[in-house]
């Protein structure tokens, strides 16, 4: 099977977890497109979604799903999303759509976090991936040289020759030759630099499920968040 063929199943694959009558967190991607695509066959027997991402809600809308905002819902049943790479223990790192902090946002306001990926983004130790922060522009230069202290090479995401600029307004730094064997305590550390927004790292907001797509089928692995 193609990745493309892989996508399209796990997306189908995750409509299983969706409430009818309720509302479902939806994150940003080319997986997640998949997803959003098969939501739309079922749009009539939920409430609406809360989207990640402009290009998400774009795409919600346009499959005729109503949008809600954060602020205007509590808990979420599920939320549902990609993943660039995911380890044993369900952690991840996000980010390669430039949507990381409002993923983190509403996968924290879910009840339930559901990762679809193919079999590919398993790996043993998180950062094999350039690990995705989000920065203040005016702290960028420092975080490069502050990443290069801990053995880490941060470039500035580029779109043509600026800078490129997430929704919220603010410039993305992909950080290669990290080797993250402890997500959690890594991503608290990182979380406190000064002019760091958010990092791609979700092991405070893991998985409890994993719905990989292999050519044998759809691969089903579950985490303890406790």
């Amino acid at each position: 099977m193609t990745q493309d063929e892989l996508k399209t199943m796990v997306g189908q694959a995750a409509l299983a977890y969706v409430v009818p009558g309720e509302l479902v967190g939806v994150g940003t991607g080319s997986t997640v497109n998949k997803f959003i695509d098969a939501l739309g066959g079922m749009r009539a027997q939920i409430k609406g979604a809360v989207s990640s991402s402009v290009a998400s809600t774009e795409r919600l809308r346009a499959a005729g799903i109503a949008v809600f905002d954060c602020n205007e819902v509590g808990s979420l049943p599920v939320y549902i999303d990609g993943a660039d790479e995911i380890d044993a223990q369900g952690c991840m790192i996000k980010g390669g759509g430039a949507a990381l902090t409002r993923e983190k946002i509403v996968a924290a306001q879910a009840l339930q976090f559901v990762c679809i990926a193919d079999q590919s983004k398993q790996v043993d130790v998180l950062g094999r991936f350039p690990l995705p922060v989000e920065v203040v522009p005016m702290a960028a230069q420092r975080l490069v040289r502050d990443f290069a202290q801990i053995g880490g090479q941060a470039r500035l995401r580029m779109n043509g020759d600026q800078p490129l600029v997430t929704d919220n307004g603010q410039w993305l730094l992909d950080v290669s030759g990290l080797h993250i064997h402890d997500p959690k305590a890594t991503e608290d550390r990182l979380s406190q630099w000064p002019g760091v927004l958010t990092v791609g790292i979700f092991a405070h907001q893991g998985a409890h499920v994993a719905l990989l797509g292999t050519s044998q089928g759809v691969q089903k692995l579950t985490f303890d968040r406790a």
